[in-house]
């Protein structure tokens, strides 16, 4: 990963643009989701006491993207639940990719967790999966 990044930010009008790092594509997944609350509040503040998982299918893997990062943008909008762990199994069944993933966090407390963006949705617009080397996903995100 460029200088041991897991995600960078980079300027956009109005969003927040965001390329996230791995190794392979699930960790790449998982930077990106860590990305999101990052966005959110200080995901240093998060700890790790409840557990949820998720399952998701997608045509290609950047549906698969924007699902998973969907999965949490409503998550925290009907729960109010942080995260800032995570772990993703992707894999390839016939012509549809499916994630299972597993997601570490708790409920979102004002005193304990620094509000900074609320997060509107995940777009497509600019959306890139690179695999080089190192995986590359780049999205944004409508604040």
């Amino acid at each position: 990963m460029p200088l041991n990044k897991r995600f960078e930010f980079q300027e956009h009008t109005a969003d927040e643009r965001v390329i996230a790092y791995g190794s392979t594509l699930e960790e790449a997944f998982e930077n990106a989701a860590l990305a999101l609350f990052e966005v959110m509040t200080d995901t240093n503040t998060i700890d790790a006491v409840t557990h949820d998982s998720f399952q998701i299918e997608g045509f290609d893997e950047q549906a698969l993207l924007y699902s998973w990062l969907e999965a949490f943008i409503v998550e925290f909008d009907v729960n109010l639940t942080l995260y800032s762990k995570f772990h993703v199994n992707i894999t390839k069944k016939g012509e549809r990719y499916q994630l299972i993933g597993q997601a570490w966090g708790e409920t979102f407390q004002p005193m304990k967790h620094p509000s900074r963006s609320e997060v509107k949705a995940v777009t497509y617009h600019e959306m890139e999966i690179i695999k080089n080397k190192l995986v590359q996903l780049k999205f944004i995100l409508d604040l």
